[in-house]
């Protein structure tokens, strides 16, 4: 069949037309290819080509309130693997499990995975700089050692429970580590190259180097000095009494900001996993939570001032010794009752029967709004992990005997956080406080401060007034009833005891107490409080015996540290039988010995040095205060004139 010319000029021109079409699109999409997504294609394609080695940012340094560091940063080298550069993976393996003390085939199956670069774990994780020069010198192909870093606890044990404690990754686990994770972290740098399909380097290119940017400095409202005094009463108080566990806090009653916390036992965080989980992974005084026994009464006592259900010093009080309540009979500590007395000496005496009375003057409704106000069952918010509610009794569920027990603190479950962060709220005009232990952030590079972390009011809870009362009436116990050895010459202390049974397996021990004992200074004025309670002593379980004289060692130091000045507007401490007093020593420069002897009334021993008729110079000076019967060195001489 023959085909016309022109039929065949047209399919000619169709092909021609359909070669232009087609000619046209590949020139579009490559002008697309080239002028509008080249660079993104580019970009694409040499991310595939790169390889990155990690270099770890530095986390955050931790500091004290005056800048001590507590944790930083030392280096401590990683070893790298990039799979796709190992030439003989077997030799390689087996050259790392002789250095690095790791077995072989776990090596071998973790150089040999389909990935860019992996990590060899765990002896090839933060190793001393000996190790990663070793692991230089076999210059194996493939095995690179990485910049990395370790964190490092200058001080063991101290603090361990606020500071915390990484991972292998530098990622924080426990304590303000965990807290502030994001902010303590930093972002970690690399050094990037170019390698082919095979993984080898490419020829003629360059690497690429992005820095690590570190993480934020920290600085925690903890005072190193006033940590540390509490940590020795802690470890003095476990040896001296043999207990299940102590825990103590200090805190500045005005902003809610913790200057020292610990309990016992403890732990090293560089080592934690030598010790049981239960140790690094409870914080004792935000976890623990019991019966807090009869520092409770410091809320009642609050509650019925402010709603002027008691006159303190003129309204009388009977106790015999216990009270009838809902068919049941509630006992005072001391068998056979404190007789007659004003209820400023209830609190003196800490004795049931008032406080059960103070209770029933509220009423439910009241007294447990008042305790929730203080912060009891729910949590107090402090920025660290791990913290409980608490346990308050149900409304539904507290008739007369729940009343009366909650009013002297038994049936009530809190932690020592709640229980101090509500006494400060009581003692410091009423407001009460969020507590928290991050004080400031500092940027690394600069040391400029970033960030301020300002006190938290959480409401106001009684008045000014009423809390001036609490202090004077607390001040009162230290001075007259059950607290008072936590008396301190010289400075004004306020506080109260505690002695609460254990609850075992639903019921009251018999046997077996937690005791404790808060307490805060100047109690005109208060700049500290602390809070200390000892789980299960040996011997005699009172707070005023095993708890007050802890917080009287801590804030003696504390308070001389602090520069408050002592003074001597405090109240007189009463003594009982067998107390030795304290008394101030008397000016003996001019006296002569005999003189000393016929004119003064001697509260001390002499101890004469030196010859001559007349006293010289003394120690200790006039003026200074001492234990009666304790030692006055004089120096005698010959008076000028003689």
């Amino acid at each position: 069949m023959k085909v016309s010319s022109v039929t065949v000029r047209r399919r000619l021109f169709a092909a021609l037309l359909g070669s232009g079409i087609l000619f046209a699109a590949l020139l579009i999409r490559l002008a697309y290819v080239q002028l509008w997504i080249g660079s993104d294609l580019a970009r694409k394609a040499e991310d595939s080509w790169r390889r990155n080695i990690p270099f770890a940012a530095n986390r955050g340094e931790i500091w004290d309130r005056s800048g001590v560091r507590l944790t930083y940063n030392v280096s401590s080298p990683s070893v790298l693997a990039i799979p796709a550069q190992i030439k003989d993976a077997r030799a390689t393996a087996r050259e790392l499990a002789r250095v690095l003390q790791m077995n072989e085939e776990d090596i071998y199956k973790t150089i040999t995975k389909r990935e860019s670069s992996v990590y060899i774990r765990p002896g090839g994780r933060k190793m001393t700089e000996e190790k990663a020069e070793e692991v230089s010198k076999l210059r194996l192909p493939g095995i690179v050692v990485a910049g990395d870093n370790k964190r490092y606890y200058p001080f063991g044990s101290f603090a361990s429970h606020i500071l915390g404690f990484t991972g292998i990754d530098n990622q924080g686990l426990t304590g303000v580590e965990a807290s502030y994770n994001k902010e303590l972290t930093g972002t970690s740098g690399s050094i990037s190259y170019l390698s082919d399909a095979a993984g080898r380097e490419m020829p003629n290119t360059s690497e690429r180097y992005e820095p690590p940017k570190d993480g934020l400095n920290l600085q925690l409202t903890i005072d190193k000095n006033i940590q540390s005094y509490l940590e020795r009463e802690l470890d003095q108080a476990m040896v001296q009494h043999q207990a299940k566990n102590a825990i103590a806090i200090a805190m500045d009653p005005n902003t809610g900001e913790i200057l020292a916390m610990s309990a016992r036992p403890t732990y090293d965080p560089t080592n934690f996993r030598d010790y049981p989980s239960e140790v690094y992974n409870r914080n004792l005084p935000i976890w623990m939570t019991y019966e807090p026994g009869s520092t409770f009464k410091i809320i009642t006592l609050a509650a019925a001032l402010e709603e002027k259900k008691v006159d303190l010093k003129n309204e009388p009080f009977y106790d015999p010794g216990f009270i009838e309540v809902g068919g049941a009979r509630l006992r005072c500590w001391k068998k056979g009752g404190h007789g007659s007395q004003t209820f400023e000496q209830v609190v003196q005496n800490s004795c049931n029967p008032g406080f059960v009375v103070l209770g029933q003057r509220l009423g439910k409704e009241s007294l447990f709004d008042y305790i929730r106000r203080f912060g009891f069952g729910q949590k107090t918010g402090i920025d660290l992990g791990g913290e409980e509610n608490g346990i308050l009794f149900k409304p539904s569920r507290v008739g007369p005997v729940e009343l009366a027990t909650t009013a002297f603190g038994q049936g009530v479950s809190v932690t020592p956080i709640q229980q101090i962060t509500a006494v400060s709220a009581a003692i410091n005009g009423g407001k009460l406080f969020k507590p928290h232990v991050a004080k400031a952030w500092y940027n690394p590079d600069t040391g400029e401060k970033v960030k301020d972390v300002q006190p938290e009011l959480v409401r106001q809870v009684i008045s000014e007034a009423t809390s001036k009362q609490v202090r004077e009436t607390l001040e009162s116990v230290v001075a007259k009833g059950t607290g008072r050895p936590a008396f301190l010459d010289g400075y004004r202390v306020g506080g109260k005891t505690g002695t609460a049974q254990k609850v075992i397996n639903g019921r009251y021990s018999p046997d077996e107490h937690i005791v404790s004992f808060i307490g805060f200074a100047p109690a005109d004025d208060p700049k500290i409080v602390v809070y200390v309670a000892v789980d299960d002593p040996a011997g005699i379980q009172f707070g005023g015996l095993v708890a007050a004289p802890i917080v009287k060692n801590i804030l003696g130091d504390a308070l001389r540290y602090m520069g408050v000045e002592p003074r001597k507007d405090q109240l007189e401490r009463e003594y009982r039988y067998g107390e030795t007093k304290v008394v101030e020593v008397p000016d003996l420069i001019g006296h002569s010995v005999s003189d000393i002897y016929e004119d003064m009334n001697m509260n001390f021993r002499l101890e004469k040095f030196g010859t001559g008729d007349e006293v010289i110079s003394q120690a200790p000076k006039a003026g200074e205060r001492v234990e009666q019967g304790s030692t006055i060195r004089i120096y005698m001489g010959k008076h000028p004139d003689s």
